[in-house]
């Protein structure tokens, strides 16, 4: 786990720039709430707003995340304004919950903008509980989420917007259905069916930390799309806050709320959250798990108590949405795999085919964009067989399997970003061994998604010809699928 965030590349440090971003865009906003007069109850949701203004929005080009962000206190306040009135009225304040659970969830339909409105309608709802929003609290809390939203804008936008210097990354959309055979709709049932197994199970637990609970189930959920991928997610979630516990006793406990270390340790966490994000949920949990626990200590509530009642209730949501994935409209790993690869395979041979027109002078050919959208499909393909590649899997045959065809699909994206390499060269000629090369890459992927026999794939010499190169490893490749994908002990790939 040290190793993989440490480790893991960090292409044109954008993780750096990302969570150094976070911590100044953040401390910004705090520092305004401080100058507006707020008392610590608004600028700690200042900052909390301004977290999440910051790393939830993540529409494909500057212009969207403007937008997105700018929308933000939109969906927000007038849940932030439902959570004060219901304060005193349980039973409509946890039903409000759930509807919030369930339209934030459903939200994700229209892609990364309903994504981030949904999550943060959801958190605002949870901060509300977290700081026990009362409605006399509504106007100093409206400003708060107002003035620090405008300040993540002005370092993200103004002070330090690096994505302004770089292309738009490709999004693949997820997969899709129509009724209940849609992931979001799905998703939208389990996510309520499991938040609500949360709230009140939790509320026995605990009457006043019951929110914690509803949290775990709900982030458990965000960015997962099949069985698998939540069942992993919340291991990882109770790992990572298990470990933040610990920490928490040896650092938090400690601080006791003093405001300048407590500062500090805070800053140093939320650059922790943003940095970690990308390559460990368990790191960034117990970043957040730590943050949690100094938010507690400066508003005076921290215990060793409040810690062991902590893990209990991140439990209770982790159970809530592992029974939720499994009996409630169940979307299966392989159902989700299967459709990534094919998309991912797809994906090289346009690659394949925008190089090879780009080498035969055809004007406006530019695989460039395709190689983005390969590296993003290769992503969710990652993402979506994690489950079979967990060292706790008890499936080896089919870890085995996962890990080969993950291996190989790898092995095409290297060889499609050297033939891509090529192709750029304005010195590059067109040989005609290209058509045919690529004509067998299109066959072999046709095959591999549409269940057929692959070509086999006559012994030749490695050409020389760069070009022709990689299209013979390519295709190599691409054969070498043909058995994980295929194999006939079950489905395809991953029939979880």
């Amino acid at each position: 786990m040290l190793k993989k965030v440490f480790v893991s590349p960090d292409p044109g440090r954008s993780r750096l720039r990302f969570a150094a971003r976070a911590v100044l865009g953040i401390g910004l906003a705090v520092v305004v709430c401080g100058l507006a007069g707020t008392s610590l109850i608004g600028a700690i949701i200042g900052g909390l707003a301004a977290l999440l203004a910051l790393f939830t929005v993540t529409d494909a080009t500057v212009r969207g995340q403007a937008v997105t962000t700018a929308l933000l206190p939109v969906a927000g306040l007038p849940v932030l304004t439902a959570a004060a009135a219901l304060h005193d009225l349980p039973v409509a304040r946890d039903l409000t919950f759930l509807a919030v659970v369930g339209g934030g969830v459903y939200a994700r339909r229209w892609g990364p903008r309903g994504h981030s409105l949904g999550v943060f309608a959801f958190m605002t709802f949870f901060i509300a509980q977290f700081l026990h929003a009362t409605t006399d609290r509504l106007p100093e809390m409206y400003a708060a989420v107002l003035l620090s939203v405008a300040a993540a804008v002005a370092v993200r936008f103004g002070l330090w917007c690096y994505e302004r210097r770089r292309p738009a990354p490709a999004v693949p959309a997820p997969p899709a259905g129509t009724g209940l055979a849609r992931i979001t709709t799905r998703q939208a049932v389990q996510a309520t069916a499991g938040a609500g197994f949360a709230l009140v199970v939790g509320q026995l637990v605990s009457g006043d930390r019951w929110y914690w609970a509803v949290g775990a189930t709900w982030w458990v959920f965000v960015n997962t799309t099949s069985r698998g991928e939540t069942l992993v997610r919340g291991f990882r979630r109770v790992l990572g806050t298990v470990v933040g516990i610990g920490l928490g006793f040896l650092i938090a406990v400690p601080v006791a709320g003093a405001p300048v270390p407590t500062a500090v340790l805070a800053a140093a966490c939320v650059f922790g959250i943003f940095y970690t994000a990308a390559v460990s949920y368990t790191w960034m949990m117990l970043c957040v798990t730590l943050l949690a626990e100094l938010l507690y200590g400066l508003l005076g509530f921290l215990s060793p108590g409040l810690l062991a009642l902590r893990l209990t209730e991140t439990g209770v949501g982790a159970l809530g949405a592992a029974l939720a994935v499994l009996f409630v409209l169940p979307v299966t790993t392989h159902a989700v795999t299967d459709v990534w690869i094919q998309r991912a395979l797809r994906c090289v041979h346009a690659c394949t085919a925008q190089a090879a027109a780009r080498l035969a002078g055809t004007e406006g050919a530019d695989p460039a964009p395709r190689v983005a959208e390969l590296e993003q499909l290769l992503g969710r393909v990652r993402l979506s067989v994690a489950p079979l590649v967990h060292p706790l899997s008890p499936m080896h045959s089919r870890r085995r399997r996962a890990r080969r065809v993950l291996d190989l699909l790898d092995d095409c994206a290297r060889e499609i970003r050297g033939l891509v390499a090529v192709a750029a060269d304005p010195e590059a000629s067109h040989d005609a061994r290209l058509a045919a090369a690529c004509w067998r890459v299109e066959a072999a992927v046709e095959a591999l998604t549409g269940g057929g026999a692959v070509p086999a794939r006559a012994g030749r010499p490695r050409a020389a010809e760069p070009a022709l190169a990689h299209l013979h490893d390519l295709e190599h490749a691409l054969a070498e699928l043909a058995a994980p994908l295929c194999s006939p002990s079950g489905s395809r790939l991953a029939g979880a």
